[in-house]
C-alpha cells in the first residue's frame, strides 16, 4: 500500500466545495490519478481520525492553454469527493 500523504496530494477549496462541506458533511481533495476508491478512503480515515461513508472519484482534463503562438496543455487530475459519517468533521478545513 502507498503512504498516505502520496495518495491524498491536496484539498479542494472552492465555492461549491465549502457548501458541501457545510450542508452535507463532503469534503473535497485532489488525489492521486492512480489512486482507486478503497485507498482513499483507507487514506482519510487514517490521516484524519473519521469515519468514511462514501468515496466518489473523477478525473479532470486539463484544460488547452495558449501564450502568444504556442499551445500547451495543463495536467489531468483526479478530484476525490468523501463524505463522512455524520458527527465527525475534519478539522483541516475549518478557520483558525
Amino acid at each position: 500500500m502507498r503512504e498516505v500523504h502520496d495518495i491524498i496530494i491536496s484539498p479542494l477549496v472552492t465555492e461549491k466545495s465549502t457548501t458541501q462541506r457545510e450542508s452535507q458533511s463532503q469534503y473535497s481533495f485532489k488525489v492521486n490519478k492512480r489512486a482507486n476508491k478503497i485507498e482513499i478512503k483507507e487514506a482519510v480515515e487514517r490521516l484524519f481520525k473519521v469515519k468514511v461513508r462514501e468515496v466518489r472519484t473523477a478525473t479532470i482534463r486539463g484544460k488547452v492553454k495558449r501564450l502568444g503562438r504556442r499551445f500547451g496543455k495543463r495536467p489531468d487530475w483526479k478530484k476525490a469527493v468523501v463524505t463522512v459519517k455524520e458527527g465527525d468533521r475534519i478539522d483541516f478545513f475549518e478557520g483558525a
